[in-house]
């Protein structure tokens, strides 16, 4: 499971197309927040890039959603029940398939029955890509793009399997190598689980605990009132 990433910065958009990012977004990303999403662009033949950036919840908003409070609950979908959960099939079924291009993800590791928060990421530092879905609703006047990321069981992944609670089910996204990123983006659910594999070797983890946040001083919040 992913429930925290850092996204890519605006410069290293180059590296997935010729397109540049327009929007603003966090260097923390958590259910709920906007970060780029990258899919396939169906006007490739007369703008000659086939793939082209949106931002989107971080999070899977469903049809019937009356708020964004759902993203907290989805933004992770199982690939074993990905087409039967109600959340996510509509997305699953009419092959709406995305990127989540990301720096590092972060996943607890339990250590003397302690949670320390790691971060994952490539041993070149180079960022990758997520294999995500993505949807569209509209809640009142507001049309919100939202995706989730696909997982897959990890409890014998030699890398993966050291994160989570001792006793819990192991799960892993899943990394779109380059060579098949096109592959993804114009995917049919029918062939998806085609790339559906466990990450691969050229990750490394470290420990990168959450910056505290600055104390309130009798000086600040004299200036603060």
């Amino acid at each position: 499971m992913c429930a925290n990433f850092q996204p890519i910065t605006q410069t290293q958009a180059s590296r997935f197309t010729n397109q540049q990012l327009s929007f603003d977004f966090k260097d923390d990303i958590h259910p709920g927040y906007e970060a780029p999403l990258l899919f396939a662009n169906l006007l490739s033949n007369t703008r000659g890039d086939p793939a082209e950036w949106r931002s989107a919840m971080f999070g899977m908003i469903p049809k019937w959603a009356k708020d964004t409070s759902f993203a907290k609950h989805t933004y992770n979908a199982r690939s074993e029940t990905v087409a039967d959960k109600p959340s996510f099939k509509h997305a699953w079924y009419n092959n709406q398939f995305a990127l989540i291009p990301v720096q590092t993800i972060y996943e607890p590791k339990y250590i003397n029955g302690k949670a320390h928060r790691y971060g994952i990421h490539r041993e070149d530092n180079e960022p990758f890509t997520v294999a995500g879905l993505y949807e569209m609703v509209k809640i009142g006047d507001q049309l919100i793009r939202s995706m989730t990321m696909l997982t897959i069981n990890a409890d014998n992944h030699p890398f993966i399997s050291q994160f989570h609670k001792p006793e819990d089910e192991k799960r892993s996204i899943v990394v779109i190598e380059p060579g098949h990123r096109q592959d993804w983006l114009d995917m049919h659910h029918e062939d998806a689980f085609e790339l559906l594999k466990p990450m691969g070797a050229g990750y490394v983890a470290e420990y990168l605990p959450k910056p505290k946040k600055p104390l309130k001083t009798a000086q600040m919040d004299v200036f603060n009132r």
